[in-house]
């Protein structure tokens, strides 16, 4: 009954149909006292009861239920034990949970220690990036305002290596050596180590320079060796080539050019052109008759066509022999295929500002055009696994020898496979090298 508060649902009586009766002891009496009412509504019938016999069995059913054993009163008694156990484990779920959460806030807590680490870093890392960035837009700009920076790239002549050698004793590297120095111009001086076929090599124990330059009068063709860049006449593989070609019956003539090794002056083209026919007069006035080849390694091929031809066309003297030895077309193509040109060749105006500064500073090493008129026996040897020069820049030079000498025979092309992965700098260490350079000398 909506007036009667308390009242359980189940236990408020139906009305019959019809009009309402004036007395009803299962009703609620709006007058009588609120203990009366609270009794009243303790005992309202169950569902279904009419009349007066409802409160009655209302209060019976009420009975049942909460006094007996096993009724109501157990139900609740089990209502509130499960309400206790779901209430503990409420707890224990909700001390779960917290713990997640407090595991969830400290890593993400950690995560942001790790952001915020990130984040400060980042400016550094940016600032070092923009550095970077711009030390090489600058670069070829610097380049071509002062091609001079560009010569120190192309010599190398301050990698001095190996470091720490006493030039003056070739003997704790080298049997059968004598080192000297020759004034090429005024205030140049080269140094110049000499080796004796290794035939004479008992005899040249403790003798001096006189000995051993009147020793190039002896029946021994004479190679003035033109090493690349970098390094000094000490390099290991040079020192190879000294050793090999020297016991193949050959003197051998290695200089360091001027600003090389403990060669006065600086480096540049023109002034390698006179230190190496400087060098050749010398040898010449003291081997007779005997011939001489100029061999270049490397940058060495530009410097060994270049005192070639201009023996060539300002004496009309020709020199025995060239060989070139992983040689070039030009500088120009060369500094296009190195190695280190890489980060360059996709820079707008790569050819511009790097390629054309190259001539700026008077760096041309022109082989392609020098062999054109050449006229003397040409020998040209090249790795194919050459990871600094490729292969095809090599055939393209021959290509051009072959195509401008008359006498097809006296232009040789010779390469050496892979798999003796001999590369750059290490075709002197093959063997058969000693041979197949007499072969060619004989042929001529």
């Amino acid at each position: 009954m909506a007036g009667c508060p308390g009242v359980s649902p189940s236990c408020r009586p139906r009305a019959p149909p019809g009009p309402a009766r004036a007395a009803d002891t299962g009703g609620c009496s709006p007058a009588g006292p609120p203990g009366r009412r609270q009794h009243v509504a303790a005992a309202a019938p169950p569902p279904g009861s009419k009349g007066r016999g409802g409160g009655v069995a209302c209060r019976q059913h009420w009975h049942r239920e909460w006094a007996e054993p096993g009724g109501r009163g157990r139900t609740a008694g089990a209502m509130r034990r499960r309400g206790e156990q779901g209430g503990g484990a409420r707890a224990r779920d909700g001390d779960g949970d917290g713990a997640g959460d407090s595991a969830r806030a400290e890593g993400k807590a950690d995560a942001g220690r790790r952001q915020r680490g990130w984040l400060a870093c980042c400016p550094r890392l940016r600032t070092l990036l923009l550095h970077l960035l711009l030390i090489y837009i600058s670069v070829p700009f610097l380049i071509r305002l002062f091609p001079v920076l560009l010569t120190k790239f192309v010599y190398l002549n301050f990698l001095a290596f190996p470091f720490f050698v006493d030039f003056r004793r070739p003997e704790l590297l080298l049997n059968n050596t004598i080192n000297l120095y020759l004034t090429t111009e005024p205030d140049v001086t080269v140094g110049i180590w000499h080796t004796v076929p290794s035939s004479r090599a008992d005899e040249a124990q403790g003798k001096d320079q006189r000995w051993y330059e009147e020793a190039l009068a002896n029946a021994h063709p004479i190679i003035i060796y033109l090493h690349g860049n970098g390094g000094t006449r000490a390099a290991s593989h040079r020192v190879q080539f000294l050793k090999m070609m020297g016991a193949a019956g050959f003197h051998i003539l290695a200089l360091d050019y001027r600003g090389y090794g403990d060669s006065s002056g600086y480096p540049t083209e023109s002034g390698f052109t006179t230190d190496v026919l400087a060098l050749y007069d010398w040898a010449k006035a003291r081997s007779g008759n005997n011939s001489i080849l100029f061999w270049g390694h490397s940058l060495g091929t530009g410097i060994a066509t270049n005192a070639a031809r201009k023996l060539q066309e300002e004496r009309g003297v020709q020199v025995d022999a060239v060989v070139l030895e992983s040689s070039y077309p030009s500088i120009r193509e060369a500094a296009a295929h190195i190695p280190i040109s890489k980060i360059y060749r996709q820079f707008p105006g790569f050819e511009y500002f790097i390629l054309d500064s190259l001539a700026l500073g008077n760096m041309f090493f022109c082989n392609d055009e020098n062999v054109k008129v050449l006229t003397c026996p040409l020998l040209i040897l090249h790795a194919e696994d050459d990871a600094v020069l490729p292969l095809h820049l090599a055939h393209k030079l021959f290509e051009t020898a072959r195509s401008t000498y008359k006498d097809k025979t006296k232009v040789k092309f010779i390469t050496f496979p892979k798999k003796l992965g001999l590369g750059h700098d290490y075709i002197s260490f093959n063997p058969e090298l000693p041979a197949l350079v007499k072969d060619f000398l004989n042929s001529q």
